[in-house]
Order: structure tokens, then C-alpha cells, then sequence
């Protein structure tokens, strides 16, 4: 790697980190540390909200994906496509007026108004420990960026490089820190895409000719996947627009529910088709150029050698000029960054607001509670690096920790939003019985029929058990009054 690209990329962290003590400073408390004041716009909240979505991890895996199979890999970020706008018609309608009304920061905090403590205190632990494991595939698609970048930076080192940034400018500057950044680092990363990654990378490796030439058809077809395989990706990845912590946090930053909307609307189309097949092309013709020899100057003497998650960086290494290569790495790490960050404020309002705060009942200030969220932060962010070394590939980390959250939390918040018969009792087994099914079956290696996921077996689960105790074990006072009662409440409140 060249010095002028190397100095690109520097200045590029040194700005992130400006933006992160610029907000240290504006931020007054936990409200501007964990909603950004509730003001924000669509623009800055879509972007924010793709980029979390999509983030670096997936578009390391969809490179991946792309070196496996082909085109037929942006299937994946279809199913993104679905849960933005069911989620923006069905979900944020109901929860942006309460966040206003509740004043909530949290996820599990709905729960808490829906329901009782108990069922808000497992969510809590349970997104907290969902977005602890998908920060670390974030961190470990970093550190894979950037061995592959850097030949003699192995892969612990860029690990411990790359969470240590992360985790400094996240913890000095909230969630505004979080959203700005977000927006200037998917245009990045889009630049960087369109007008660098991928016409470079076509031209490198030849061309639409070399691609048939060089791969089986079915790599440029759209078919090239069992329907086993398109379902679990669409009963882990939709649900999680129901669930996912970060994009409460967004829901209640936006100043109303058409911001909110519009916002979800946009995300869903740069999901897919834009990011989609951007990611999976590169991975293509990164597979494309391993089968040609391009990288048996880095020790890869041919395709099977290569972890394909590595094909991506490492074309992007033998393609790019100088120059052009540390912006394009700066874009990918924009996209680790934009996820990485949104996860670590989503783990840290879990443990501040929905653990901590019940345990210990800590009595604060503003300024107090500013600090603490901070420091959880920096802790949470410590242990997301440290499991990050124990893993190998980024796409199954954050697949196995969106299941273990969707497995757990997706029935009860159906049941909390339309379901009035749902009790309290029912949706604490829910997510019990819910999430223990898909980590015992994943830990034993046990293999469901038809080759489908384990979290199709906890979402059955947990529905069974919400339905059956919510019937079986009526609560004396239907929830819909205590419901009612809690916003009766709030709205007195506001007087």
C-alpha cells in the first residue's frame, strides 16, 4: 500500500474522530447520547438506517456470497427490502407517537409498556447480547478488510486496530455522532462503488467475456438458490426490523411518523436492488480473478485456497491505483464503522436503560447518566472485540446473532402490537423458550428437515408458547386496559 493511500485513510479516521468530539461537546444528555434529540430528518435517518443495516458485515459477506454463487446472493438483501416496508407500514405508525408520549430510548422499553418489568428485563438482555455478537462481525469484517489490505498485518492485529477506533469515537459522541458519520460514510461507500470498485474490477478481470469464460452459468443467474436457503434468510433477516434495537433508536430520533416512514421506505431501495447486487458483483469477479491467478502474488494459488470473504478486499488490493485504493478502503470501512457503531449504542442503551437500571435503580443526574452510558459503552465495545478473536467468518456471527434475537423477541412484539388476548406470563416464555430452542440446536449441530434454519424451530416455539399460555393463563385485567391506562398516564404527564 502506498503512502498517499495511507494518508487518505488516516485523515479519514482523524475526521470521524473530529465529528465524535465535536458531539462529546453538544451532548448534554442521554436523550441527545441515545435518540439524537428526536429532531432528525428522513435523509440523515435512511442512510443511517441502510448503513447500519447493510453495514460493512454484510457487504463483506455479500462478496462472499458472490464468490460462492454468483448474482443469485442478492437475494439475501431482498428479504431487507420486505422488512423496511412491512416494518414501515405495519410497525412505525404505532411506535414513533408512543416513543414521543413514553419518552422512551430503548427497544425493550415498548415491552415494558405492553407488558410488565420482567418481560422489558429479558428483551434487554436479549438484544444486548444479540448486538454484542453482531458488533464483533463488524469488527471481524474490519480486521478482514484490512489484513487483506495490508499483507503483513495479520489478523488479531487489524482486529485489535480496527475495535479500538470503533469503539473511542462511538463512545465520545452518541448516537448524532453515530447518524452524521453514517450518512458521509454511505456516500462513500456508494461513490466508491459505482464509479471505482466495480468498473475497475469489471476491467481488470476482462470483462463480461472473461466472467463466462472463466465461472459456470449458473453464477450469472438469478436462480442459483434452494428455496431452503432464500427462507431462513427471510424468516432471520425480515424479523429483525421488528426487533433490531438500532432501528428503534432511529424510529424514535425522527421528529414524526411520515420523517420515520419516508425514511424506512428509502433504506428498503438501497437495500435492494442497489446495495444488493453492488456487493455481490465485486464478490463475482473477485472469484473471477482468484480463478485467473490474480492473487498468487498474496500466496492464493487458486480459488479454493481463498476464504471467500477475503476475495473482495483482496481484488480491491490488486485492482485499485494508488490513491484510489485508500479511498475505496476507506468506503469499506465506512460501512464496517456505520454497523459497528449503531450496534455498540444499541448494546449500551440495552444494559444502561433496560439492566442496569433495574438491578441497581442508580439515581443520577443528566450529566451522571451521560457518562455511565459512555462507560458501558467503552466495556460493551471491550467484550465485542474479545469475541471477535474467536471467530473466523463474519456472515455466520451475524446471521447467528440476528436468529438469536428474532428467535426470542419477534413473537412477543407481534403479540404486543396486534394481538390484545397476549399476556405478560406468555410473553416471557416466548422469548425463553423462543431463544433457548435456536441456541441449543445451534450449539449441538443438530440439522432441521429440509435443511432449515434453527430459528425457524425458536420462532415456532415461541409462538406456541405466546398463544397457549396467553390462552390457557388469562391475566385478570385485559392487556389492552393496562395499555390504555399507561398512556392515559403519560398524557397527563405532559399537562
Amino acid at each position: 500500500m502506498q503512502i498517499i493511500d495511507l494518508l487518505v485513510f488516516v485523515i479519514y479516521f482523524l475526521a470521524m474522530l473530529g465529528v465524535g468530539v465535536y458531539f462529546f461537546r453538544k451532548n448534554k444528555s442521554s436523550d441527545d447520547y441515545y435518540v439524537g434529540g428526536r429532531q432528525m430528518g428522513s435523509l440523515h435517518i435512511g442512510l443511517s438506517v441502510v448503513a447500519t443495516d447493510v453495514g460493512g458485515g454484510f457487504s463483506i459477506g455479500l462478496g462472499g456470497l458472490g464468490f460462492l454463487m454468483g448474482i443469485s446472493g442478492s437475494w439475501m438483501l431482498f428479504t431487507g427490502l420486505i422488512g423496511a416496508w412491512l416494518s414501515a407500514v405495519f410497525l412505525i405508525p404505532r411506535v414513533n407517537s408512543l416513543s414521543k408520549k413514553m419518552n422512551w430510548f430503548t427497544f425493550p422499553q415498548m415491552f415494558q409498556h405492553f407488558y410488565d418489568g420482567k418481560v422489558a428485563l429479558v428483551a434487554g438482555i436479549i438484544s444486548a447480547i444479540g448486538y454484542i455478537g453482531f458488533t464483533s462481525s463488524q469488527f471481524l469484517a474490519g480486521a478482514k478488510l484490512a489484513s487483506a489490505t495490508f499483507l503483513d498485518l495479520n489478523l488479531n492485529t487489524a482486529l485489535l486496530i480496527m475495535g479500538v477506533i470503533a469503539v473511542v469515537y462511538t463512545v465520545i459522541g452518541g448516537l448524532k455522532a453515530v447518524i452524521y458519520t453514517d450518512t458521509v460514510q454511505w456516500i462513500i461507500l456508494m461513490s466508491g462503488l459505482v464509479f471505482i470498485g466495480i468498473p475497475l474490477g469489471y476491467y481488470a478481470i476482462g470483462g463480461i467475456s472473461a466472467i463466462r469464460e472463466t465461472l459456470p452459468a449458473d453464477f450469472l443467474s438469478l436462480t442459483n438458490l434452494d428455496w431452503a436457503t432464500f427462507f431462513n434468510w427471510l424468516v432471520t433477516i425480515v424479523p429483525i426490523w421488528f426487533v433490531g434495537m438500532t432501528l428503534y433508536q432511529r424510529i424514535y430520533a425522527c421528529k414524526d411518523e411520515k420523517t420515520a416512514r419516508r425514511a424506512w421506505y428509502t433504506a428498503g431501495l438501497f437495500e435492494y436492488p442497489v446495495m444488493a447486487f453492488m456487493g455481490v458483483l465485486l464478490g463475482l469477479f473477485a472469484r473471477v480473478g482468484a480463478e485467473q491467478g490474480m492473487f498468487e502474488y498474496a500466496g492464493y494459488l487458486s480459488s479454493e485456497s481463498l476464504d471467500a470473504e477475503m476475495g473482495l478486499p483482496l481484488l480491491l488490493r490488486t485492482v485499485l491505483p494508488t490513491g484510489l485504493m485508500g479511498l475505496m478502503l476507506s468506503a469499506y470501512f465506512s460501512a464496517i464503522m456505520s454497523t459497528a457503531d449503531s450496534c455498540l449504542m444499541a448494546a449500551s442503551g440495552n444494559v444502561v436503560t433496560d439492566i442496569l437500571d433495574r438491578f441497581m435503580n442508580i439515581s443520577k443526574t443528566a450529566k451522571k447518566e451521560l457518562r455511565l452510558s459512555q462507560i458501558a459503552t467503552l466495556m460493551i465495545g471491550t467484550l465485542a472485540l474479545l469475541l471477535a478473536s474467536g471467530m473466523q467468518n463474519v456472515l455466520e456471527l451475524m446471521l447467528l446473532s440476528y436468529a438469536f434475537m428474532v428467535s426470542g423477541l419477534f413473537v412477543p412484539v407481534l403479540g404486543a402490537l396486534f394481538w390484545e388476548k397476549s399476556t405478560s406470563l406468555a410473553a416471557f416464555w416466548a422469548m425463553i423458550m423462543g431463544g433457548s430452542t435456536t441456541t441449543i440446536i445451534t450449539l449441538i449441530g443438530y440439522q432441521l428437515p429440509f435443511g432449515l434454519d434453527a430459528n425457524v424451530a425458536g420462532i415456532t416455539i415461541s409462538a406456541l408458547a405466546l398463544i397457549s399460555i396467553s390462552l390457557i393463563w388469562p391475566e385478570n385485567r385485559s392487556r389492552m386496559e393496562v395499555v390504555r391506562a399507561k398512556e392515559r398516564e403519560a398524557e397527563m404527564s405532559t399537562y
